[in-house]
């Protein structure tokens, strides 16, 4: 198969899957974003060299991370409060098995999980502490916190207010939250440079654009959290154009390029890798 290719996968409906990055519904308007896909390499290196288990993923989102890891032999459940939301996920995952989607963590054990898992959500939550701290009792002790947020509050933009952002984190911001909230660090690993970091400046108008087409300032913060990770209706469009071969070879380039910089704090993201204590 080329990087060109979308064929379908073992699923119904409209799930396709590309080669490199992954599954995609353009039907129902979620294509992964040039930005997911940073992360989503970064993520899938890190989880290559876990044993696979148990593991529970906090806003999960369209589901897209879940079915790669099923793939990889995990076993997993999605948690995810907006209808919108779980809605995808449920098709992107028909037939996916060792998957549940839930809107709540209402019913699950405490000290369930072997991993735990929050990618772009904590910036979403006006008490993060908190949320992390009340996550934290379903996994087991010795378990592994795997969590993404956006990075360097001095570069708040349009898209943090069109996602429903409260914050952007600083390196040490999110080493104190995690240490706070019983985890020992392992790894903080910073994505996106330098592509991403172009990227994010080159939409902020369209973002402000987007904002303003949902109502501004009268849309509320969980409307906003909602509809960003469900939503990719503009990407949809051009995904014909990034998934292409040219767009393909591009992308992996992006992912070589990011890599020489992961340990320092030039990127756009951070994704943390903690221990339960």
């Amino acid at each position: 198969m080329t990087d060109t290719q979308l064929t379908a996968a073992p699923h119904q409906g409209s799930v396709t899957r590309h080669k490199h990055f992954g599954p995609a519904l353009p039907d129902a308007n979620w294509v992964p974003a040039p930005r997911y896909l940073m992360r989503r390499d970064v993520i899938l290196g890190v989880t290559r060299q876990l044993v696979p288990g148990r593991l529970l993923e906090i806003g999960c989102g369209s589901g897209a991370l879940l079915d790669d890891l099923a793939g990889m032999g995990f076993s997993a459940v999605g948690v995810d409060e907006s209808p919108s939301a779980q809605r995808i996920a449920r098709e992107m995952l028909v037939g996916t098995p060792n998957v549940e989607i839930r809107a709540t963590c209402d019913g699950l054990a405490p000290q369930s999980f072997d991993y735990l898992a929050a990618f772009e959500v904590l910036e979403h939550i006006e008490d993060d502490f908190e949320a992390l701290s009340d996550w934290a009792r379903y996994l087991k002790s010795g378990g592994v916190l795997m969590a993404s947020v956006p990075a360097h509050p001095e570069r708040w933009n349009p898209a943090d207010v069109w996602a429903g952002h409260y914050r952007r984190y600083r390196r040490t911001d999110l080493v104190d939250l995690a240490e706070k909230a019983g985890f020992k660090v392992e790894a903080v690993l910073c994505y996106g440079f330098p592509v991403a970091n172009f990227m994010e400046r080159l939409s902020a108008g369209v973002y402000a654009n987007q904002t303003r087409k949902r109502g501004g300032d009268e849309m509320n913060q969980d409307e906003r959290t909602g509809a960003s990770g469900s939503d990719r209706n503009l990407l949809t469009r051009i995904w014909p154009i990034y998934s292409s071969f040219p767009g393909t070879v591009a992308m992996r380039l992006v992912w070589k390029a990011q890599k020489m910089f992961l340990n320092g704090d030039r990127g756009v993201g951070y994704l943390i890798v903690a221990r339960k204590s």
